[in-house]
């Protein structure tokens, strides 16, 4: 089936909800470096952030194809999910790993809207991709955890009431294994910023929200760990399909929004008494910036259906991450050549969304980071790190 007629509901309540937000909206968003609140307050007043959420707790209970189709939407439609797609995957950690007390106190009020969880500290400035050298601590006192440490690329700190943290609770000269050791801590920041958490706003090429986090002697209550202690790295691992997947959806709208822009700028555009998109030189890249990113997507339903179906689809979530990122991008660069020098200028929106496009070549997992794990994990090739 293709694609886009799964969730058509869905799909064209999302497409409504978007026409909202002009272009003009996210251009003020970005130019002013700020967080679109009444785009992400809509979305949640909408209850589709809460779409994955189990009707138990509150949510709609939905699949991933469909949280798929909602981040797919909003890209397609010219928006921007990065400010809030945390919400829908992030809540995993708790749902799969958490005590039902946990469930029960925390996700209902995720899905009303009433707490944000949209912060993941996982990343520090000298770990980078390596989780399992991260220096976080997180010691017991006897009453409480005493984190120390610091976080990088903590995306919508500032913009969220919870941060689910990753944090070492034993010395790694201590464990057999280097990814032993390190536990996951659901952290209320309401109370704690400004005191013993201090957050550091980081200044990008897009508006993504991004900020550094600092923490001194802060306490985090025994009760908000999330599952077993020493266990947290399989917890945050056994979240990276659905997050890959997720993503590869808005790489996938993206390159929709890409290629329709510069097929309709190709049609009006004249030039020498005719269409530019009449040349070659102008159709073939449009061409196949659209086959590529058919095939991408034909990727991306394959690792969703296996998702949805309880599988584990590794191979097929990175691919799908690989391929779409590869897809927005090309489709990226061929529209902003299309458009020519009107790419660059702020209102035709080309420059910003070709900014965007950018991040996903290296976050949330970074090209080379699929290549290896393809080398070695589907190929059988030596790791290489």
């Amino acid at each position: 089936m293709d694609a886009t007629k799964c969730h058509l509901d869905i799909r064209d309540a999302i497409s409504k909800l978007c026409s909202q937000f002009d272009s003009s909206y996210w251009q003020t968003c970005d130019r002013e470096n700020k967080y679109p609140k009444a785009f992400v307050t809509a979305l949640t007043k909408g209850g589709f952030l809460s779409a994955l959420i189990p009707k138990k707790y509150g949510g709609s209970g939905l699949s991933l194809s469909a949280g798929a189709a909602i981040l797919e939407e909003i890209h397609k439609s010219g928006g921007n999910a990065g400010a809030c797609h945390a919400q829908m995957y992030t809540m995993g950690t708790i749902l799969r790993h958490g005590s039902e007390e946990q469930k029960s106190k925390y996700l209902p009020k995720i899905a009303s809207g009433e707490l944000r969880l949209q912060a993941f500290g996982v990343t520090e400035p000298s770990s980078g991709s390596d989780t399992s050298s991260l220096n976080t601590t997180a010691k017991f006192d006897g009453k409480n955890y005493i984190v120390n440490g610091q976080k990088v690329w903590t995306s919508r700190a500032e913009h969220s009431d919870l941060l689910l943290l990753l944090a070492r609770t034993r010395p790694i000269t201590e464990v057999k294994k280097r990814t032993e050791g390190l536990s996951v801590f659901l952290v209320d920041m309401r109370e704690l910023v400004g005191k013993s958490l201090t957050i550091k706003p980081i200044k990008t090429m897009m508006n993504h929200s991004t900020t550094e986090l600092f923490f001194e002697n802060m306490p985090v209550a025994p009760e908000n760990m999330i599952g077993d202690i020493d266990s947290g790295f399989r917890y945050i691992l056994s979240g990276m399909n659905a997050e890959r997947i997720l993503i590869a959806a808005e790489c996938i709208g993206d390159a929709k929004w890409f290629i329709n822009k510069a097929q309709k700028y190709a049609k009006e555009r004249i030039v020498f008494d005719r269409p530019i998109g009449q040349n070659q030189g102008v159709q073939f890249p449009i061409a196949k910036a659209y086959s590529k990113m058919r095939a991408a997507e034909l990727m991306l339903r394959q690792a969703v259906n296996l998702f949805d179906q309880g599988k584990n689809p590794g191979e097929e979530a990175n691919l799908a991450k690989l391929l779409c990122s590869e897809a927005s991008w090309n489709a990226a660069e061929t529209c902003m050549q299309t458009f020519g020098g009107f790419g660059f200028a702020e209102e035709y929106d080309v420059e910003r969304k070709y900014r965007e496009a950018r991040l996903y070549q290296v976050a949330p997992v970074s090209t080379n980071l699929i290549l290896s794990y393809l080398a070695e994990h589907v190929l059988d090739l030596p790791r290489s790190y």
